[in-house]
């Protein structure tokens, strides 16, 4: 079967297409990076996902997958409930999360890192890098940026 469009107009459309096709992933995964700051030997939770779409609605689970493993810690995912807090973009509604927590080996202090990929409600695809820094054991704990709105001293979901 031959095309009916000449083999030059096919190609110029493929090379012009290209750079828009060779984008496309990229574009999908808005990439993120944070700073946190732990306390040696103590669990953190590092991201929290709910499973609620823009509409508030609740949506399918989403995913959570490490891409880039801590070199002095490990990092531990759970599922659970949890209730929106009043200041969240959906308050006070009962949702199913995705939760990463870390911790560092006991002792250690210093610097580590976790990239962790997140497949969203809506399907789509964001990274984050998370840059520990590892204190001794009364260090207080957080993200320097103040954004999660979670419970700063606690590893419950």
């Amino acid at each position: 079967m031959t095309s009916p469009y000449p083999p030059t107009l096919a190609l110029a459309v493929l090379m012009a297409a290209g750079p828009v096709l060779a984008a496309g992933p990229a574009l999908a995964q808005a990439a993120k990076v944070r700073e946190h700051s732990v306390a040696s030997g103590k669990q953190v939770r590092l991201v929290m996902v709910p499973n609620l779409k823009k509409d508030c609605s609740l949506g399918p689970q989403p995913e959570l997958k490490v891409t880039g493993a801590p070199k002095n810690g490990a990092t531990i995912q759970r599922a659970g409930k949890v209730k929106t807090p009043a200041t969240y973009r959906c308050p006070n509604v009962e949702a199913n999360v995705q939760a990463l927590f870390y911790e560092s080996k006991a002792g250690f202090t210093g610097t580590d890192e976790v990239t962790v990929e997140i497949k969203g409600t809506d399907g789509a695809l964001s990274t984050q890098t998370i840059k520990l820094t590892v204190g001794a054991a009364g260090t207080k704990e957080g993200p320097k940026d103040g954004k999660d709105g979670a419970k700063k001293d606690s590893v419950d979901l």
